[in-house]
């Protein structure tokens, strides 16, 4: 099995970077994980709502283009209106992923957030938190949540869960 993230956006700053790098070192001998950048669609100044939602839609076709070529792959958005999890559960829902051997692909929408056309498409809505969080946050985030679940499926001491 192995993880992608789709995510919106380029050039992160520094911290994100380093925070994202840390934890992407530490899982690649549990799981196989690739970052895909999506580049963002280009705004003007004050853009009005129907632009807002263009950008999202353009952004949506990239992400379901990078998507496509993917043969079982489970689309899972990270989306503040999805379903809630523990690490326990994500732990479940990716031992799950790798007994039926299917990849996943975890995407991180762009500032305007992802379109009907991806979240339709989606097998399964996440949120993080019910906050609204940085897109650059989500990147951090996501990939300690995807190292700290493999630790769990491994038996490693990192997650002090009621396990050990």
């Amino acid at each position: 099995m192995k993880a992608r993230i789709l995510a919106v956006g380029q050039k992160m700053p520094t911290w994100v970077q380093t925070g994202f790098d840390d934890y992407y070192k530490r899982i690649q001998p549990m799981l196989a994980t690739e970052m895909v950048e999506i580049p963002a669609s280009k705004r003007g100044k004050n853009p009005s709502a129907s632009e807002l939602e263009k950008y999202a839609i353009t952004e949506g076709g990239l992400i379901l283009q990078a998507h496509a070529n993917a043969k079982r792959e489970r689309l899972i958005c990270l989306d503040v209106r999805g379903k809630n999890l523990s690490t326990e559960d994500l732990s479940d829902k990716i031992s799950e992923s790798m007994q039926m051997g299917d990849d996943m692909a975890f995407v991180i929408g762009g500032a305007d957030g992802l379109s009907k056309d991806v979240l339709a498409k989606a097998d399964f809505k996440w949120s993080l938190s019910n906050l609204t969080l940085p897109h650059p946050l989500v990147r951090v985030l996501l990939m300690e949540q995807l190292y700290r679940a493999m630790t769990i499926i491994h038996h490693h001491p990192y997650h002090r869960g009621d396990y050990f």
